[in-house]
C-alpha cells in the first residue's frame, strides 16, 4: 500500500470530527484531506477534488450518510465509503451496504479497529467494526425469503385478477378509476418481483395469500 489515500470524514458533530480525526492522524499512506459537517458540501468538494475513502456518519441532516452513500457510488463507484454511527441497528448496516458502502464502524470502536477497516476496505473488503461484525453474522427473519402481507385493496385486486378479470373490469367492480387498479396491480408485481400476473397469482396462491 504506497500510495497516499485522500480520506475525508464528515460528522454534524464537531466533537465526533475532532476525536475521529485525531484518532486516526497518524495512519500510514492515509491522510486526512477536509473534514466536513454535512453532506451537500462533501457533494460539493468531490465534484472537484480528488477523494479516495469517506468515512461518513450515518444520521447527517439534509442528507442521511445512508443516502449520501448511494448518490455517490452512483458517480463515484471507485470512491471507498465507511459508515459510522453510535448506533449498531442491523437494519441500518445492511442498508447502508445495500447502498452501496464498504463497511460500517460504530464510533466507540478502537484505533485498531478503525485502522483495520480502512486498509481492509481500500483492499476491496466490507468490513465492519468488532460489535457490527456480531451483529451482521447472526441471521435474523428479515434475512430470510419473507413474502410481504397483501393489504385489503390489493388482494381485493389480486383475487379478481386470480379469476381472469382484467383492468377495466376490475375498476368497475370496485368501483375505482382504471388508473388507479393499474397503479394497484403495478405495484403488486413490484412487490413481489414477479413478471406478470400468472407468476404473481401462483406466488400468490402457493403462499395462501388470496385466502
Amino acid at each position: 500500500m504506497n500510495k497516499k489515500y485522500k480520506m475525508v470524514v464528515v460528522d454534524d458533530h464537531p466533537i465526533v470530527i475532532s476525536g475521529i480525526t485525531g484518532l486516526l492522524s497518524d495512519l500510514d499512506n492515509v491522510e486526512i484531506v477536509q473534514k466536513m459537517h454535512s453532506g451537500v458540501t462533501l457533494l460539493d468538494y468531490i465534484e472537484n477534488n480528488k477523494v479516495d475513502v469517506i468515512l461518513v456518519d450515518i444520521f447527517l441532516p439534509v442528507i442521511t450518510g445512508i443516502d449520501l452513500c448511494k448518490s455517490i457510488k452512483q458517480k463515484f463507484p471507485e470512491i471507498v465509503i465507511i459508515g459510522m454511527s453510535s448506533q449498531s441497528e442491523r437494519s441500518l448496516v445492511m442498508q447502508f451496504i445495500r447502498n452501496g458502502g464498504n463497511g460500517y464502524i460504530l464510533k466507540n470502536a478502537s484505533f485498531e479497529e478503525f485502522k483495520n477497516c480502512i486498509y481492509k476496505a481500500i483492499e476491496g473488503e466490507i468490513v465492519f467494526s468488532d460489535e457490527v461484525k456480531t451483529i451482521v453474522s447472526q441471521p435474523l427473519s428479515e434475512d430470510l425469503d419473507v413474502v410481504p402481507s397483501l393489504s385489503r385493496r390489493e388482494k381485493d385486486i389480486a383475487i379478481l385478477l386470480s379469476k381472469g378479470k382484467q383492468t377495466q373490469e376490475i375498476a368497475d367492480e370496485l368501483f375505482l378509476s382504471f388508473l388507479t387498479v393499474q397503479t394497484h396491480r403495478r405495484n403488486i408485481l413490484q412487490k413481489y418481483k414477479t413478471k406478470n400476473v400468472a407468476e404473481l397469482i401462483t406466488l400468490l396462491l402457493k403462499n395462501n395469500l388470496l385466502d
